[in-house]
């Protein structure tokens, strides 16, 4: 790998405003392509042939469905008083007439005649429909005056309040307080170089990459399903690895220059060594992602594949653009002879130098490992713990924050009419035997009635050709309790009993039993996927680094920084620890996709950060063979690196918990807090120990392993082979100020 990407580096040095302008034109036309062709993103989260989806589409048939916007009309009387009141009641009917001439509605419901009135007559619902259909949007102006019909009952002390699908506010998927994320990943930057010029080259290539990954979305939505929440997931992951890779490399190409290689030299070297582990980090996220299909969920395979193809057009680019734009910058990159930026690489390069204090944290992780593993492995085990209490659904319009008119029309119909009224159930018969069907209709309301769990069941509505029956359940608690998850496995139980009984086809539907099918799916994939994350972590460190150890140990570290994830969102989110200042909308359970993301996108940062780190302790190792010394040289060299990579990582999640997106919230909180544990008590500290301990026996691979698994070279080792640089050696000496560097090949 590091050959061919050190010909690539040749040949982009060479060749470089022709690669820029390639390269900027490629970008282009996927811009103007994407915007030009952009679809709509899908908002739907169902399982297509689940059974609970399968049912409803079998309703939908005999029924009849709609496929346009709705919105919902609470109105609740005075205290004290009903819509039995006359003067209440004249008061509703005048604003369901003015609602009905509200340019763009189809039709309005009456509420005393479908039966959405609670029995107190004091709340009543009306259905509105408007002539566009679900994928469109209402326009503005036609929400505002349906509101406007509403002047009449306040004015008779009637409460009114409009909610429903059509008055969801959608939001962009990034806003400005995302970009405070990229303020203060420029400030790390700038910090970390000590030169704006290299600050703002990873910055450059990530904003590029962004671009390009989601104008390409943008264009990929009018062809294929994208979910409406890929694209935000897929610019929160684009723009954090995006600025990372760059920065290692961009790291590499300015510690060449210091040791006083020419700036062709010093980019191609850049390019095939941290490169390298660029590529295989890289790859490892983008295959993590990629296995979320295994789910079968669309809306999250939507999800996964789209951050993929973000992590994939960020990877490329930090190997294909940035060493063009490292040649053309030239000279100005190179630390002044004096500079802070200067002195902190020879320190880094120079065994004796002053040491980072990242280094001086390694060394003292080194003094004292059998505490430090004890200590760090006990402090993040307790920080898990609450992780053992997850509750897992799929958010709803109660998900919304309070101040949303979806949610306060959520909030007042669960009051008025119990929870379980934003939720209901619908029991379908069909494929009844010939003239059984009312009988078997009534069958089954009569036996629903006494079931414990529900609230009360409708009368059996009949379909208008006479073949299917329906009976819509109560639940007595909300869609996202565990309780009517429960109540629809034990339902699913009782109707399969009827059916057996009666014959034909009973089944229970609705939006409420999809919802709990697609939670129920991604609750059960995620062991395996656990499993396939960890088999995969263990193959590929153990390709990279020649190790049993080095891969039994980041997966364990792995697997701890995962528990702190999920319990941080368990006591944040469910229990609602700090709900109110980090601007939490809703407590309860969390979305079922969400540790399912979070493990996959995690598992590729903690080997990100894992191949940097590792790879610069075994080039050190390699070098000295001296285990201990290794890893404090290996700290020297990464850790400011790491450091900085993972302060950007945190900045960049964390500021998306002011998108208040009440689906993107727990990964932002999650990532954001798994970064920081990962690469600061897990990579930072329980690794150094833990290597420390190992001594020698940390690059220990069996010899069958070493001839069956493929030598990846992350760190570079085969640059020594005068036949891999691509030129020829008269040509190396005069093109650049060249200071023997020598890579080892790795002990075998």
């Amino acid at each position: 790998m590091a050959v061919l990407l050190h010909r690539w580096g040749v040949f982009a040095v060479r060749r470089c405003r022709t690669v820029l302008t390639v390269w900027l034109l490629v970008v282009a036309a996927i811009a103007a392509l994407g915007v030009a062709f952009a679809g709509s993103f899908d908002s739907r989260s169902d399982i297509p042939g689940s059974a609970a989806q399968s049912a409803l589409e079998r309703m939908d048939h005999h029924f009849g469905s709609s496929d346009r916007q709705s919105a919902e009309i609470v109105f609740e009387a005075p205290e004290g008083s009903s819509f039995d009141d006359p003067g209440n009641a004249a008061a509703l009917k005048r604003t369901l007439s003015a609602a009905a001439t509200v340019p763009g509605v189809a039709s309005v419901s009456d509420p005393m005649r479908g039966r959405t009135v609670t029995p107190d007559a004091r709340t009543a619902v009306a259905q509105v429909e408007f002539s566009v259909s679900k994928d469109e949007d209402v326009p503005a102006g036609d929400l505002d005056a349906l509101k406007d019909t509403a002047a009449g009952s306040r004015a008779a002390r009637v409460e009114v309040l409009f909610g429903g699908d059509a008055y969801k506010e959608s939001s962009p998927p990034v806003g400005p307080m995302e970009g405070v994320g990229v303020l203060v990943a420029l400030a790390v930057l700038a910090i970390t170089f000590g030169s704006m010029l290299s600050a703002g080259m990873p910055l450059l290539t990530a904003l590029i990459a962004v671009v390009a990954s989601m104008t390409g979305l943008m264009g990929l939505s009018s062809v294929l399903s994208v979910s409406d929440k890929a694209p935000t997931l897929a610019i929160m992951l684009g723009l954090a690895v995006g600025i990372d890779y760059a920065l290692f490399i961009v790291s590499r190409h300015r510690s060449e220059l210091a040791q006083g290689r020419g700036v062709k030299d010093a980019t191609a070297r850049a390019t095939a060594t941290a490169g390298s582990a660029v590529a295989f980090a890289g790859l490892t996220v983008i295959i993590a992602l990629a296995g979320l299909t295994v789910a079968g969920v669309p809306v999250l395979t939507s999800m996964g594949l789209s951050a993929a193809a973000a992590v994939a057009v960020a990877v490329v680019m930090s190997l294909g653009l940035l060493p063009a734009l490292l040649a053309l910058a030239g000279e100005r990159l190179r630390p002044k002879p004096g500079s802070r930026a200067e002195a902190r690489m020879r320190d880094a390069a120079d065994p004796m130098g002053k040491p980072s204090m990242g280094a001086r944290w390694v060394a003292g992780a080194v003094r004292r490992p059998w505490r430090v593993v004890i200590t760090v492995t006990l402090a993040l085990a307790a920080l898990a713990l609450p992780a053992t209490r997850l509750q897992l659904a799929l958010s709803d319009d109660g998900s919304e924050p309070a101040s949303t008119a979806v949610r306060q029309t959520y909030d007042k119909i669960g009051e008025a009419f119990g929870p379980g009224a934003n939720g209901p159930l619908m029991v379908l018969v069909t494929n009844a035997p010939s003239g059984t069907l009312k009988t078997t209709g009534q069958e089954v309301a009569q036996d629903l009635a006494g079931v414990q769990g529900i609230a009360r069941v409708s009368p059996v509505d009949y379909s208008g050709d006479g073949a299917a029956a329906r009976v819509q359940v109560i639940p007595d608690t909300g869609p996202r309790d565990p309780a009517t998850a429960e109540l629809v496995t034990a339902l699913r139980d009782r109707v399969a009993l009827l059916a057996a009984r009666n014959g034909g086809e009973i089944a229970v539907t609705g939006q409420t039993a999809v919802s709990i099918e697609v939670s129920d799916k991604l609750s059960g994939a995620l062991l395996p996927f656990a499993l396939v994350v960890v088999g995969l972590s263990l193959l590929l460190l153990t390709a990279a680094f020649r190790s049993i150890a080095i891969p039994v140990k980041a997966t364990v570290g792995f697997l701890l920084s995962v528990g702190v994830s999920f319990g941080t969102i368990v006591a944040v989110f469910q229990w609602g620890w700090l709900a109110g200042p980090l601007g939490v909308p809703s407590t309860g359970p969390i979305a079922s996709f969400v540790p399912i993301i979070v493990m996959a996108v995690l598992f590729g940062l903690a080997m990100d950060y894992e191949v940097f780190l590792v790879s610069a302790v075994r080039e050190e190792y390699v070098r000295t063979r001296r285990p201990h010394a290794s890893v404090i040289g290996g700290a020297r060299h990464a850790g400011r690196v790491v450091t900085a990579a993972a302060l950007i990582m945190v900045a960049v999640f964390a500021s998306f918990l002011f998108s208040h997106d009440p689906a993107i919230m727990p990964i932002a909180l999650a990532l954001a807090v798994g970064v920081l544990v990962d690469a600061f008590a897990v990579r930072m500290t329980l690794v150094p120990a833990v290597l420390s301990l190992l001594g020698h026996g940390a690059w220990w691979l069996p010899r069958f392993l070493d001839k069956v698994l493929p030598d990846l070279d992350v760190e570079g080792a085969r640059l020594d082979e005068t036949d891999a640089w691509g030129v020829d050696s008269t040509e190396t000496e005069t093109e650049t100020e060249t200071v023997p560097v020598t890579y080892l090949h790795a002990p075998k």
